[in-house]
């Protein structure tokens, strides 16, 4: 079980919250955080890239010029991967990059990123319920009430996020807010500091603590 301190909007100490959950042994932690990292990855590619090859490419039908007498190399089409404009040698086509990766082993991954960053947590308690209107600035002064510094990368966990805050948060450039119940190794090893709200502890805790 873990235990944090829980601050107020203005920075000061308010409480402590626990969260528990189950992680991986230490000597295979690593290992299962760096395969989870490397399926998010190959996952978000689009694998779309393609060339011709030269059956696809257009033309080619007669021959170029007559096999004797020109004094230059034979050709039997333009469309030899040899001439410019001519199909590609083993290039790309439309492939999947997905890499498996059992349900358990990915929650268990998720679980043992989120524990380990345990000492970057600021936990806030009524994260933003005090803006009437989106304000860039009021973040800003926010994070750095609470000690991070202004070209730290920051990920913001929220249980429900309103549109006030999404809309004060998507201009600060190091700054990433993500829902509770999405969270990703990658966004989470990532980030210098995680500022988690104190209502997404238990949407955590409810949403990954079941194993």
């Amino acid at each position: 079980m873990a235990s944090c301190v829980v601050r107020d909007w203005q920075g000061n100490e308010s409480g402590e919250a626990n969260l528990d959950l189950n992680v991986a042994k230490e000597s295979s932690a690593v290992d299962l955080m760096h395969r989870s990292i490397l399926r998010q990855q190959a996952h978000s590619r689009q694998g779309t890239a393609s060339t011709l090859t030269r059956a696809e490419v257009r033309g080619g039908g007669r021959k170029p010029y007559k096999q004797k007498g020109t004094g230059r190399a034979r050709q039997g089409s333009i469309r030899t991967p040899l001439r410019p404009g001519g199909g590609i040698i083993f290039g790309p086509k439309p492939r999947t990059y997905n890499l498996a990766m059992n349900r358990k082993e990915r929650r268990l991954a998720l679980r043992t990123a989120l524990m380990a960053r345990i000492e970057d947590w600021i936990v806030v308690k009524d994260f933003g319920k005090a803006l009437k209107a989106p304000k860039t600035s009021e973040i800003s002064s926010a994070l750095d009430r609470f000690g991070i510094a202004s070209e730290s990368k920051v990920l913001i966990i929220l249980r429900n996020p309103s549109e006030i805050i999404r809309r004060s948060i998507r201009n600060l450039e190091k700054v990433k807010l993500i829902a509770a119940d999405q969270l990703n190794v990658f966004d989470l090893l990532n980030a210098h500091s995680l500022v988690i709200g104190e209502e997404a502890l238990s949407t955590i805790q409810e949403v990954y603590g079941n194993d």
